[in-house]
């Protein structure tokens, strides 16, 4: 059935849709997994895009010549936290990735509402280090969920808080994860990234700069 009405909403996952830390990612799970003696590469790394970290961390131990309990993967989630935090420490605004700010500022000039809904425990710190977080008037993180995608309660979470209904909400995914879970909260997809990736969604882009403010809302 085609869409009625323009969208209320706009939910943005945030890395890899409006920042990018990929890279911090893997050279933070790249330097656990090698202290533990664990292959990792980046086909592995793929794998863990729009996953929460307990998960990843299962992911990788998928390659482990040994067991681990549950404290000592608690360690070595926090062990890659810290690498990573530390080296969120020295980003800013030049993570923020191409059309972001143009969509953010269109959004605004029309009154469409927007919120971040990420897995990321970190997403307050990343908008914060971007300059990004003054603009945000609702963010729902990874310390806000007990489920992570493609479980749809991060996107239901910014939905209620921006006082919206679920079907009135566009998402704005890069992640498989993401585009299922924004498809199971009932909301349009926008998918970012190769169609391979994000085939799913409604419509899919390369980047935000592909697509008009307008024609978001209308996904």
């Amino acid at each position: 059935m085609e869409r009625a009405m323009s969208a209320h909403a706009v939910i943005f996952d945030l890395d890899g849709v409006l920042v990018t830390t990929d890279e911090l990612h893997y050279c933070a799970w790249k330097q656990m997994a090698d202290r533990e003696g664990i292959f990792f590469d980046r086909e592995v790394n793929h794998r863990l895009r729009g996953v929460s970290r307990m998960e990843s961390l299962a992911i990788i131990l998928e390659g482990a010549s040994r067991g681990y309990s549950s404290v000592e993967r608690e360690r070595l989630a926090d062990e890659k936290n810290a690498i990573y935090r530390a080296a969120l420490e020295r980003i800013g605004a030049g993570e923020i990735l191409p059309g972001a700010v143009e969509t953010l500022d269109g959004l605004d000039a029309m009154g469409v509402p927007y919120a971040v809904a990420s897995s990321s425990r970190n997403a307050g710190l990343i908008l914060e280090r971007t300059g990004l977080r003054a603009r945000m008037s609702v963010v729902v993180d990874g310390n806000d969920i007990t489920r992570s995608k493609p479980d749809p309660q991060v996107f239901l979470i910014a939905a209620e808080r921006l006082g919206v209904e679920p079907g009135v909400c566009v998402v704005v995914e890069d992640a498989e994860s993401g585009v299922e879970a924004g498809l199971a909260a009932g909301m349009r997809v926008l998918g970012v990234g190769p169609p391979e990736r994000v085939g799913r969604a409604h419509r899919v882009v390369g980047s935000l700069r592909e697509i008009g403010v307008s024609e978001l809302v209308e996904v």
